[in-house]
Formats: C-alpha cells, structure tokens, sequence
C-alpha cells in the first residue's frame, strides 16, 4: 500500500501563512524584525527543498525498492521532522509562529495572536502528519525484510563498483606508498 505525502503546495502555503503572521507581528512590535527575516528566509529555503530533499529521495526509494535509499530518506525526513516540531514550538526570534510566540502575541497584541493561531495549528498538524508518515513509511519498508545491514551492503557494492572511486582509491594507494618508500 502506498503512502501519499501532503502535495508540495501545502508546504508552500503554509510558510506563506507563516510569513504574513511574522509581517504582522513586525508591523505591531517592531522587536520581531529577525523572525520577519527569517520567515522570508525560510520560505525560499523549505519550499524546493521539501521537493529536492524528501519527495524525491521517497519516490526514488520507493521505485528502485532500494535499503539505502530508504535511509537517505528516513534521516532527511526525520531532520525535516524535527524542523516541523520546532516551527509549531515557535521560539521568538526564529520566524516560526508557532505556539511560544502565539501566546506572546496574544498577550500583547490579541488580534495579532488570533492570527498566529491559525499558523500554530497548521504547523502543528504538518508536525503530526509528518511523524505519522515516517512511522507509516517505515512499517512499509520493514515488512519488505529490508535491513540496516542490507542497506550497507547496497552502498559497499554500490561504491566499489563505480569506477572513479575504485581509480581515487587505487592513487591514493600508490601515492601512500611511492610516499613511504621516500620516507627517510
């Protein structure tokens, strides 16, 4: 059974949300200037590397049934995992609104704050659907009889049969040794 991640877009729209609540935020406090630039910063940064950094390595991992793609995939998405936790905990000053700043703001700021919710829910689902999409994704690879060992092995054969390795490691072999030969 597959399983069928969130389309890119919604990344997208919410860090978009996510940059109009720190805009608005700056617009009333003018000490949230850094998580303001950080909210741009973010958006062009998650947006193709969500495509470049999980759907691919997915999709590939997926179509070539391959151990060690999966566990390129399993460790990016596991970071990217971990970036979605923090961008609902919210910390000031790192442009996230998630629930930290969410509860400053509406404190200070109510209408502000009302808004800010919105992003904190949406960043709190995307951390929730995400775990569960790895935990999903990864009772799939297990049932397949995939392995960590296997994985290796699919990397060492992988590695010595590609040839500009095998020529990088046969000169550093012989340079090691012209090198110990000339050693007084």
């Amino acid at each position: 059974s597959w399983v069928s991640p969130p389309p890119p877009g919604s990344s997208t729209v919410g860090l978009f949300i996510n940059f109009l609540a720190s805009l608005i935020w700056f617009c009333v406090d003018s000490t949230g200037g850094s998580g303001f630039g950080l909210s741009i910063l973010w958006a062009l940064i998650f947006t193709p590397c969500s495509f470049m950094c999980w759907y691919r390595p997915m999709y590939k991992a997926f179509r070539s049934d391959s151990s060690f793609n999966f566990f390129v995939f399993f460790f990016i998405f596991f970071a990217q995992n971990v970036m979605y936790v923090l961008q609902a905990v919210g910390i000031p000053g790192w442009g996230f609104s998630g629930w930290i700043i969410t509860f400053v703001a509406l404190k200070n700021h109510p209408g502000v704050g009302i808004f800010m919710i919105l992003v904190s829910v949406l960043f709190t689902i995307v951390a929730g659907l995400g775990i569960i999409m790895l935990k999903r994704i990864h009772s799939l690879y297990r049932r397949t009889g995939a392995s960590f060992q296997k994985a290796q092995a699919e990397f060492t054969a992988g590695v010595l049969s590609n040839q500009a390795v095998r020529t990088a490691a046969a000169n550093a072999a012989a340079g090691a040794a012209s090198n110990a030969f000339q050693a007084p």
